[in-house]
This record gives structure tokens, sequence and C-alpha cells, in this order.
């Protein structure tokens, strides 16, 4: 597995490396508090300055040549990126960017979820009510969004967070930048997220969790979230129409789109199944299941390409996201953990899948040079662009 020669890497990157190794061999909470502060404050001078990837360098290093120090990295890059403490007018405020995803999937399409500012005022009453704490000031995203719209680097995810706490404190800031949405035409099950910022005087509950009662009692994250969905629900569910819908605890950001990305990955291959079956004319007998590892120096993601059981054409693909350092290194996991090519071999089999095969080794994060869709593995190894028969039956993709 090639490693990056630290002499390569930039100054900030080859500093960042460092920190993250003090921090990893330290041998008390004290000394952890210490390289806790050096990392932290190198951190948000690059996640505050000119666009860069230092931080990205530095963990795509460590992912290949420490393990452990990549974990401690990623935790400090996302809590930095994630939070902040910001001043106004001699006081300061704790700073935390959060999400409430909803994950849907359909036999027929995604639809469309613009929100009306009807819709988004409603949804802002509804987090003061059910999850902020009261002495908390807060702002939402005026839609929902999904993950392709999202940050894409921890200085991104920052500025996010910057310029939603700087509105919710009533200062000037530009509006936050989403990506481009990527085409839902063939997406049987994704997450939408309602995406804000809560800000609290410094050191004061954040979510109404943390709030003591006039008992002394606390009220619970269950309790909460179940307040939340019998809300957000009347409002929100009818953006999804013939979706099925789950409706995640409106938490930190990070921690969710994680959260997210894990109850997504077997709805997406049952979707994908069950649509096949039924636009394809497709029994589970007769589809085949190509299951690779994709990524750089470790498996960033596996990709499941599908094709009949009489070809080598691919004509559906889903993506199984890698969400720790265990599933990245899944071959070398010891006897008796899981084993993720197992995990998703097993969840095709329940749904009657006729083949399944796995191919060794990690193969690139292959995309479409035109329209940028990611490539799936066939039988013999090679990643292409799926393409769907013709006599598909594609009359229930515009359901909506």
């Amino acid at each position: 597995m090639p490693v990056s020669s630290p002499s390569r890497l930039s100054r900030d990157t080859q500093r960042l490396l460092s920190l993250t190794a003090a921090l990893a061999r330290s041998g008390s909470r004290l000394e952890d508090a210490f390289w806790e502060a050096q990392l932290g404050t190198l951190l948000n001078k690059l996640l505050l300055g000119k666009k860069n990837k230092f931080v990205e360098a530095a963990l795509e290093h460590l992912l290949a040549a420490d393990t452990s120090a990549y974990e401690i990295l990623v935790e400090q890059a996302e809590t930095l990126s994630e939070s902040a403490i910001i001043s106004l007018d001699g006081k300061d405020y704790d700073v935390l960017l959060f999400s409430a995803p909803v994950v849907a999937w359909t036999r027929y399409q995604l639809p469309d979820t613009t929100l009306s500012e009807t819709q988004h005022e409603t949804l802002l009453a509804l987090v003061r009510q059910h999850i902020a704490a009261d002495n908390t000031q807060i702002t939402l995203l005026p839609a929902l969004v999904g993950f392709d719209q999202m940050p894409q680097t921890f200085q991104d995810t920052r500025q996010w967070t910057q310029r939603m706490a700087m509105q919710a404190l009533g200062m000037a800031a530009e509006p936050c930048t989403l990506n481009k949405a990527i085409e839902t035409d063939t997406l049987l099950a994704d997450a939408r997220f309602v995406v804000g910022v809560v800000v609290a005087p410094r050191g004061s509950a954040l979510f109404r969790w943390q709030t003591e009662q006039a008992d002394d009692s606390l009220t619970t994250r269950d309790q909460c979230k179940e307040a939340w969905i019998q809300a957000a629900a009347p409002v929100l569910s009818p953006l999804f129409t013939g979706c099925q819908m789950e409706y995640l605890q409106p938490d930190a950001y990070y921690v969710n789109s994680r959260e997210a990305d894990r109850r997504i990955r077997p709805l997406a291959l049952k979707a994908a199944v069950t649509w096949l079956q039924s636009a394809v004319h497709l029994s589970g007998a007769e589809l085949r299941a190509i299951i690779a590892g994709c990524g750089e120096s470790a498996i960033e993601e596996y990709r499941v390409g599908f094709s009949t059981r009489q070809s080598n054409d691919v004509i559906y693909g889903c993506i199984w996201p890698v969400l720790s350092k265990e599933e990245a290194f899944a071959d070398g996991l010891e006897s008796g953990q899981v084993d993720v090519p197992d995990e998703i071999a097993a969840l095709l089999k329940e749904l009657s899948v006729g083949d399944i095969r796995r191919l060794p080794g990690i193969y690139p994060l292959e995309f479409c040079d035109d329209c940028g869709a990611p490539l799936f593995p066939n039988p013999l190894g090679e990643m292409l662009h799926p393409e769907l028969p013709e006599e598909t039956d594609m009359s229930p993709l515009h359901f909506h």
C-alpha cells in the first residue's frame, strides 16, 4: 500500500501529522489536553484560512500509514468544523452545526423535495419547540439537502457553521453555498437533511434534553425525537409521496451524516432489487450481483453492480459507503468480526438474488467522464456505466 512521504507534504500538513502523532502517544489526560489545544489551534487556522486541502492530505497519509492516528485527526477535524466559539458584544457563544435526517426509499422514484418558505418557517419553529434548549438561537438552511449538496471538505463545513452562526446572532453573513444536486431519476433510496446551527451562551445547554425540568428531571433524547417526528411528519411527509420514510434523531452534523449513511445502505439494496424485479421483470434468481471494494489506499466504499445471469452488462448499481476504519480494512479483520462484503452478500441472499460474486482487491473510484455517475463492476472486473435493457418498464419512474 503506497504511503506519501511526509517530506513531500506541505509544512502545515507535516505539522498536523506531528501533533496528531504526539496526541496518539500521549500517556495521560493532562497531556491529551496539551496536544489537543495545539492541534486545535492549527486546525482552526487552516479551517478559517485560504482554501486548502491540508487536513485532507494529512488524513489521506494517515489512512495508509497509521489508522489509529487517522481516527484521532478525523475526530478533531470534525469537531472543529461543526462547532465553534463566536464572540459578539463581549459575550462568547457556543455554536454547533446540526441536522435532522429523513431517510426515504421507494419502488418508484425519489421526488423533488423543495421546501416552501412556509414549510421552512414551520420547521424552524418546531426545532425551537422540540429540539433546541430555551436559551438558544437557531437558523436553518431554507432547503432540504442531500449528501451531494453538502460540504465536501472540512473547510466548507466550517464555513457553513460560521455563516449560519452569524445569521442566528443577527450579524451580516453570506448565504451558505449548496453543491449541485445530482439527478435523482434512478435513485431509489436516499437521505434528505434539515440542516441548521444552534447557538447558546458559552457553557449553557444547546439541546432540550440537556435542560433540567422544574422537578429536576431531564427530558430524554427519545422523548425529544418522538415529539419532533410527530410535529415534523405532517410538514415533511407530503414531500415524499410514494416513499417509505424514517426520521432520525436530530443531532450533530457528522454523527448524523454517518447514521443516515448507515441506515440507507441496506435500504438501497432492497429498493434496487425490488425495482429491478418490477421494472426489468427479472426474478431474484435471474439477477447477478458483483461486489467490489473501491478506493485509493484503502476501501472507501463498496460498489455493487447488478447484471443478468446471461450477460456481463451492468444494468444497475448501488454504493455501500465505508463508515469506519474496521470496514475500510475488512480483509484484515480478526476472526469473528463482520466482513462487509459478507454482510452485503447475506442481505442480497435474503433478497433472493441468485448469483452473488465478490471481486478481490481494491478498485479505483471511477466515474463517467460525460455525466459524472459512478461506474459499477461486472463479473469480469470491468467498471461500467449502468445501462437498463430496452424492454425496461420505466412507467413507475414517472409516478411523481
